[in-house]
């Protein structure tokens, strides 16, 4: 899997729906799209997975479930994200021994990222950078500076999350971080496509300039 890439999108209840928010995502070649429905019954989420997985089908946007892995695996996803209080990325890939899944992991310190590397994630995520509402019960802050020194000391592919928006990625790709995701000025939109396009234009110049 590509280590830099820029935005990987996390779908969060999405004002314009899941199915047109991955249609939009798609059309920006974004390279991951997540569906990530806290709270959601499994059979919400599996009507919503199947919808997403149709528009991803045979597109460049890598379909990544969150959570569950036997849901990722019933509609045939391209992965699976896992957090620190979920299964083990050996059982998740036991339970889906298909070749070519991508399997991701939630750090949200420097123990947490070094503990990953035995595990062999494909890729983990940093955070959050920033207090972030999308979870009920909130990991602590890390900020721009320790979050950059995580993803430049870690081996492991990465992208780093939480309260990232137009105002602060350059910022915070200055600081260290390559990959990134933007929840809320994406799912807050009712133009997707547009605060897509906007973000990945920030991303290309900072990496120009680096």
């Amino acid at each position: 899997m590509k280590t830099v890439y820029g935005f990987y999108m996390v779908m969060t209840r999405p004002v314009v729906g899941y199915e047109a928010c991955a249609q939009a995502a798609v059309k920006c070649c974004v390279p991951f799209v997540q569906l990530r429905m806290k709270n959601a019954t499994r059979e919400q989420v599996l009507i919503e997975a199947r919808r997403v997985r149709e528009v991803t089908r045979g597109t460049d946007s890598l379909f990544i479930v969150n959570d569950d892995v036997t849901i990722a695996k019933e509609v045939d996803a391209d992965g699976v994200h896992l957090g620190q209080n979920d299964i083990p990325i050996a059982e998740a890939r036991h339970i889906w021994n298909t070749p070519g899944k991508v399997f991701g992991l939630s750090t949200h310190s420097e123990a947490q990222a070094e503990a990953a590397i035995k595990q062999k994630p494909d890729y983990i995520g940093i955070g959050p950078i920033f207090p972030t509402p999308t979870k009920a019960i909130a990991d602590p802050d890390l900020g721009i500076e320790r979050a950059g020194a995580i993803a430049k000391a870690t081996p492991l592919p990465h992208v780093v999350l939480g309260g990232i928006d137009e105002t602060n990625l350059a910022k915070i790709l200055c600081g260290g971080a390559i990959n990134y995701c933007a929840v809320r000025p994406v799912m807050q939109s009712t133009e997707p496509e547009t605060v897509i396009h906007r973000l990945q234009k920030i991303w290309t110049e900072s990496a120009e300039k680096q």
